[in-house]
């Protein structure tokens, strides 16, 4: 953990300050200790991650693919997918960023805090799982990185803390997605943008028969359901057979990303977790427009939003027209 983390922090329990405990400030980097606030209530820095919680609880099954499928996702020199894939879910591009204090809540194994950071953005990642360690391990060197074990309904820090807050495909794995995004606005800066993406309603049209299985999977000892995924290598060149693959994808629904490494995860990612709710655009929307956020943009992706906290002194000045759906600049 980078020193100058702590001043972006605040227990998550009382809201007041914290401190390191006994350390010099010579050392810029803190691989165990703790954190400690006025009120006693204190935290473990373990392998160079702050913990404000004590297990992965309902998402053990992210610490698990994550940890083991640390890199698949991350971007090459040659391949940007997950850079591309943040633009289109999040409407951000780099001059949005660049120079910014954001916050990704979700972080996973850490891709699209990677992105971010290399567009130039002082990221803080959070996540609920030991993927916070992946991401450590790919991305916690950067100056320009923070990372943190927390809950959303408990996160550690002040309220408009950052300029720039993101979660995409995240908050449906909550207990409540609504109550998950709840937890967001008031820590952007009034003048500050907020995205995320969802799964969307209209899923349920092909998702029928996996909400079925999901039944079973989401029970099955995690190691075991992973095995299980691996058929989504082979059943990747069966649906390329003309009415029997369209057949068989409809009664296993699974991942059909060409790099077979991403299939399995994914295909894990989709039958492993405890929740995962499905919303309309509708519904989101009101999400956005009940915190008062102004400028929403409808983005292309299905069920992703864009809004951002109104300027102080435009909170009297009526309604700031919205961005038409669809327009995403590049």
């Amino acid at each position: 953990m980078h020193q100058s983390f702590v001043q972006l922090l605040a227990c998550p329990v009382c809201k007041g300050d914290l401190h390191l405990e006994s350390a010099s400030p010579a050392v810029q980097t803190i691989e165990e200790g703790n954190l400690i606030c006025d009120n006693g209530h204190t935290f473990p820095i373990a392998r160079g991650i702050p913990r404000f919680v004590a297990s992965d609880g309902y998402a053990a099954n992210f610490g698990f693919e994550w940890n083991l499928h640390n890199k698949t996702q991350l971007d090459t020199a040659t391949e940007r997918e997950s850079e591309e894939t943040f633009h289109i879910k999040s409407g951000f591009e780099p001059r949005d960023v660049d120079g910014k204090l954001v916050l990704d809540v979700g972080c996973g194994m850490g891709r699209f805090t990677d992105v971010a950071s290399r567009w130039g953005a002082t990221v803080v990642g959070i996540d609920l799982t030991s993927a916070v360690d992946a991401a450590y391990a790919n991305v916690g060197a950067r100056e320009n990185v923070h990372l943190a074990q927390a809950d959303i309904f408990a996160l550690p820090f002040r309220d408009q803390t950052f300029d720039v807050v993101f979660s995409l495909g995240v908050l449906h794995h909550t207990p409540d997605t609504r109550a998950a995004f709840d937890q967001l606005p008031r820590l952007v800066k009034p003048g500050g943008k907020i995205a995320i993406w969802v799964y969307g309603a209209g899923m349920r049209a092909w998702s029928w028969m996996s909400d079925i299985y999901r039944v079973a999977t989401t029970r099955m000892p995690k190691r075991f359901l992973y095995a299980l995924c691996h058929v989504a290598i082979p059943m990747f060149y069966v649906r390329k057979v003309r009415i029997l693959g369209q057949i068989a994808w409809r009664l296993f629904p699974m991942s059909v990303h060409p790099n077979r490494e991403w299939r399995v995860l994914d295909t894990f990612d989709w039958y492993s977790p405890t929740y995962q709710w499905k919303h309309s655009d509708a519904e989101v929307r009101e999400w956005f427009e009940s915190h008062g956020l102004v400028a929403l943009r409808q983005l292309s992706f299905p069920t992703s939003l864009q809004g951002t906290r109104p300027e102080a002194s435009a909170l009297n000045r009526g309604p700031v027209a919205e961005v038409p759906v669809g327009q995403v600049s590049r």
